[in-house]
């Protein structure tokens, strides 16, 4: 493996995860030495490291548990801190000093600040004004937001009732947010007028009309004034603005809920049907962020935090968790590369920014567009970079090392909106391997599977995990005997009397260092001639060539076997003729396999994917195969579905 970066002895030794293994040891009378020391303990007692975690990250509680789990063997269904009365909003707003709290800016150009004890006053507002309207513990409350302070502001206030909170992106066309939201029965949505995106400025009002109609429930929908200071909410029904729906009152009354009540409904991505609604307890998600916050980025009370993210995506809660360790939270709504791809590294210089999250996309983004950061800003404050969403190549950790800054810790994580968390994380007592994940994260027995369920190691595998988490979901909505939940995660290797949870990505789990190397979606994993091929290990030679924009590959079912179907987008100013046919094949044979060599090359206008940035291999799989994609409104781009529709008769002819 590829070293590039190694912790210095004083990153190591101010780590909160040395903290952390020092409390451990002091707490049980132990002798861990290190994060290996510290993951083995973690999976070997799981209670104890969960009461530990508890405990370290000083959970506010009016009760304290009983017992940290019911029973592990109950998967699903497990229970975790069992009697624990707490609030989800209540330790996230546990600062209420002058520190600032919340940074919002857009590509608008509109900057706002909030202090923790600004933010406190403004949660106080609408949670009073919700206490006012009713709600209460259980009540579903929705919001089709930006990724603005108000979307926080609401999603506090909601929690502080004891309310259940669930959120979509402005991206979102009008018949995916009633997909969502319809199954939830929510009373209240909080929406915006409109949004930028790209320079171009779009009213919301006509989709919210579609939604208030398509979903009886509504009692309310709370207009925040955003594209314009007093817009007109004539003809949306049940509408008021904010400034009609809030309260004087300047404090907040904490609902104390039990433990395994929820806190968040998820939705899985909807491409392949209806999506899923994932229901996620109080104590799980915190518990869970504020392990992953503190001891997996190792987020401190003095950084500042940002990441490219939407409230559609699970890494939008994620980020709104890092309130709880009283740091800033640097929010940016638009588009990150408009105008240029300088747009977020010259937020990170002017915020001061110490760590910035992005998804793979968006570096192989700026990759394709020659960035160089290095060379035009100063990214001082910068200490560590984290990114997730899909796998990024060991030649797109490089690229950070070499052309964004030397001298940071680059943490690449991956889990699931399944968990709102991470199987696998990083540690910055650990090195960064080129294209690898540092560690299994602490607490999940996470392992790689071969289809005889057995562990593998330095070769591609299932992703599993053997034992239950706290932030897994406590159930599906409308699912009340697990099984959608069974289907989803637990059939897999059933058949072998193994009871584990099969997650749907295909990794590499590394014998020498411990790490994990992604290769993409299991259900999108291709065997041609019988070997598996993760379509990662594709686009890391395909996308590297400079006439190729972005690609996407697929299995199509051909004379009893599959044959793999490559689609590229091509850089403007190419095209496709014969002689790049050959070098994309060449290329491929050399640096994959022959197995890894299409049947067929075909230009496409664009390739899909997901609001979080996820190629939509499924999708077209389906469309080449005559099966029908249910949702488009998931996609960040359905319109590029059409031409595959287009195409697909031909790809059937020899």
């Amino acid at each position: 493996m590829e070293l590039l970066w190694k912790p210095s002895e004083k990153i190591v030794r101010e780590a909160n995860i040395t903290k952390f293994i020092e409390f451990v040891n002091n707490k049980y009378n132990l002798n861990l030495k290190n994060y290996w020391d510290l993951y083995n303990w973690s999976v070997s007692e799981i209670s104890k490291f969960w009461e530990a975690v508890w405990d370290f990250t000083n959970v506010i509680y009016s009760e304290r548990f009983r017992k940290v789990v019911d029973d592990l063997k109950k998967f699903p269904g497990a229970r975790w801190f069992v009697g624990a009365k707490l609030n989800f909003a209540e330790n996230l707003l546990r600062y209420r000093d002058d520190q600032i709290a919340i940074i919002a800016r857009n590509e608008m150009g509109m900057r706002k600040q909030l202090s923790y004890a600004e933010l406190y006053e403004k949660v106080a507002e609408i949670s009073n004004s919700l206490k006012d309207f009713g709600i209460k513990a259980g009540n579903r409350i929705c919001a089709y937001m930006p990724n603005i302070a108000e979307t926080c502001i609401a999603m506090l206030a909601s929690t502080s009732r004891g309310a259940i909170w669930s959120s979509c992106g402005t991206e979102l066309g009008s018949q995916a947010v009633v997909d969502r939201f319809g199954q939830l029965e929510p009373r209240i949505m909080f929406t915006v007028d409109g949004y930028s995106y790209k320079g171009k400025t779009f009213s919301l009002k006509d989709n919210v009309k579609e939604i208030v109609n398509s979903i009886p429930s509504l009692e309310q929908v709370v207009v925040v004034p955003y594209v314009k200071p007093k817009p007109d909410i004539s003809g949306i029904p049940k509408a008021v603005t904010l400034d009609e729906f809030v309260s004087e009152e300047k404090e907040i009354k904490f609902e104390q809920v039990e433990a395994n009540e929820p806190v968040y409904i998820m939705f899985s991505s909807g491409t392949t049907g209806k999506p899923k609604c994932m229901v996620q307890s109080v104590a799980g998600v915190l518990v869970n962020h504020l392990k992953e916050l503190i001891l997996h980025t190792d987020l401190r009370r003095e950084d500042r935090i940002t990441y490219i993210t939407s409230p559609s995506w699970m890494m939008w809660n994620w980020l709104m968790s890092s309130l709880a360790v009283g740091s800033t939270m640097v929010l940016y709504d638009g588009n990150p590369v408009y105008p240029d791809w300088r747009t977020m590294f010259r937020l990170i210089d002017e915020e001061k920014i110490t760590i910035f999250g992005c998804s793979a996309s968006y570096i192989y983004t700026i990759m394709t567009l020659d960035a160089k950061p290095k060379n035009e800003f100063s990214l001082a404050s910068l200490r560590e970079i984290s990114q997730t969403g899909s796998p990024l190549s060991a030649e797109g950790f490089r690229w950070v090392y070499e052309n964004i800054k030397r001298d940071l810790w680059f943490n690449s994580i991956s889990g699931g909106t399944d968990i709102n968390g991470c199987f696998c994380a990083g540690s910055p007592t650990l090195p960064v391997y080129a294209g690898q994940l540092q560690a299994p994260a602490l607490g999940m027995k996470v392992a790689a599977y071969d289809e005889n369920g057995n562990k593998v190691f330095d070769r591609a595998g299932e992703l599993v995990c053997e034992l239950p988490s706290p932030s897994m979901p406590i159930y599906f909505w409308n699912d009340p005997e697990f099984k959608k939940y069974r289907e989803t995660y637990f059939e897999f290797y059933s058949h072998l009397n193994k009871n584990v949870w099969r997650h749907g990505d295909y990794v590499i789990h590394d014998s020498t260092t411990g790490g994990f190397t992604f290769l993409g979606r299991s259900d999108a994993t291709l065997k041609i001639s019988g070997v598996r091929i993760g379509t990662s290990e594709i686009y890391n030679v395909v996308e590297k060539l400079p006439e190729i924009a972005d690609s996407l590959a697929i299995g199509q079912e051909w004379k009893g076997d599959q044959r793999l179907i490559l689609f590229v987008k091509l850089k403007q100013g190419f095209s496709l003729n014969r002689e790049l046919e050959n070098k994309i094949r060449e290329e491929l044979r050399k640096k994959a396999s022959p197995r890894h060599v299409p049947a067929k090359i075909i230009e496409v206008p664009d390739i899909p994917y997901t609001i979080n940035m996820k190629k939509v291999e499924i999708a077209v799989r389906n469309i080449i195969h005559g099966k029908p994609v249910t949702n488009r409104g998931a996609l960040l781009n359905p319109e590029s579905l059409d031409y595959f529709e287009k195409i697909a008769g031909e790809l059937w002819k020899d």
